[in-house]
């Protein structure tokens, strides 16, 4: 099974998704997208390893998302393991700003769609939904919003189940 979990700043994403994890009774590993760039991400990166149990995997990919799902997808053991990406907001963010031309971005994004499409263990995906607002009044965050929004949409077409958290509660938006 393949959830996406959409939701605000502190909606209980990443919660609900290791909510799921643990419920598949499978091996967990957690790929994690972020960066400690400064303090309050570093507390924050901090309360998501303390939280999660020692014995869970966690496989650091803050660009090479992409990478990082296939070479899980291509162990023997795959469909006995529960993956859970957090987050894609960050990997976008990251992929944004970093030294990606447009079109490298875009096959990135692509081959990661692709990765997912073709996974077959299961896999739940965090992401912020960050298009629920005003729009942004500079051109970073409006190619950001772009992005994150059609990514959004190429995801909730191949995945099973999609959950936007409210207040850190799930609401079902598709079952399979």
């Amino acid at each position: 099974m393949k959830t996406l979990v959409l939701g605000g700043v502190k909606s209980g994403k990443s919660r609900h998704a290791e909510k799921l994890a643990k419920a598949s009774g499978k091996e967990i590993t957690v790929i994690a997208t972020a960066i400690a760039g400064d303090e309050e991400m570093r507390e924050r990166i901090a309360r998501h390893q303390a939280d999660r149990p020692a014995h869970w995997k966690v496989v650091e990919a803050p660009l090479a998302l992409t990478n990082a799902l296939q070479s899980i997808n291509a162990k023997a053991q795959v469909e006995n393991s529960h993956i859970v990406i957090d987050c894609l907001t960050l990997w976008i963010t990251q992929l944004l700003c970093s030294d990606y031309s447009e079109p490298q971005m875009q096959q990135e994004i692509d081959s990661f769609v692709m990765a997912v499409r073709h996974f077959k263990g299961e896999l739940t995906i965090v992401s912020n939904e960050t298009n629920m607002g005003v729009m942004p009044v500079d051109a970073l965050s409006r190619r950001y919003g772009d992005t994150i929004g059609i990514l959004h949409q190429q995801l909730a077409r191949d995945v099973g189940t999609v959950v936007l958290m409210v207040a850190g509660l799930p609401v079902t938006v598709r079952e399979p």
